[in-house]
C-alpha cells in the first residue's frame, strides 16, 4: 500500500497463543506471531516477523524476541516450574507476560485475559527486561527470576 508507514512493533505473540495473535494483528500494527507474513494495519506496514515458523524452539526464538526490544505474551500456567524458559528469559533480558489463568485454554478467554490486563501489559511493553509477569483476568503478578 502507498503511503503506509513503517509500524513500531512491541509485542510479540507467541505460538501458545496462535490464535489470540491472529484476532489481536488483524487490529494492532504492533503486534507480531511466529509466521506473521506482514500486513498494513491502519497506515502502517507492519514488516513480517524475524521468527519464520511456530515450530522454532523457545531457545531460538527468545533472544532473537528480546534482541528486538518486544514484550512477549505467551500462555503457560505453570511458569514457575520451568526453569530453563526462566533462564532463557534471564539471559536474553527478555520481557515476558503469561497468561497464566487456569481459564485461559481457549482464544476467547486469553482475549479476556489480555484485554482485562491491557494497560498494565502495555507500560510493561516500556520497561527494560528481563522479567515474566503472569496475568490473569483479576490479577498481575511478577514471578522471581532467581
Amino acid at each position: 500500500m502507498s503511503g503506509a508507514r513503517p509500524a513500531a512493533v512491541r509485542f510479540y505473540l507467541d505460538a501458545d497463543v496462535l490464535g489470540l495473535a491472529h484476532v489481536i494483528s488483524k487490529l494492532r500494527s504492533d503486534v507480531t506471531y511466529p509466521g506473521d507474513p506482514g500486513a498494513v494495519i491502519k497506515r502502517r506496514l507492519r514488516p513480517p516477523c524475524v521468527i519464520t515458523s511456530p515450530a522454532v524452539k523457545d531457545p531460538v526464538w527468545i533472544p532473537q524476541v528480546a534482541q528486538q526490544g518486544w514484550l512477549i505474551i505467551t500462555r503457560d500456567r505453570r511458569i514457575q516450574e520451568h526453569r530453563a524458559e526462566i533462564q532463557a528469559v534471564r539471559d536474553a533480558g527478555a520481557k515476558m507476560v503469561t497468561l497464566a489463568s487456569a481459564d485461559a485454554g481457549s482464544t476467547w478467554a486469553q482475549l479476556e485475559v489480555l484485554m482485562s490486563q491491557w494497560r498494565h501489559i502495555e507500560a510493561l511493553a516500556a520497561m527494560d527486561g528481563p522479567f515474566i509477569w503472569t496475568a490473569s483476568r483479576t490479577v498481575t503478578r511478577k514471578i522471581p527470576l532467581a
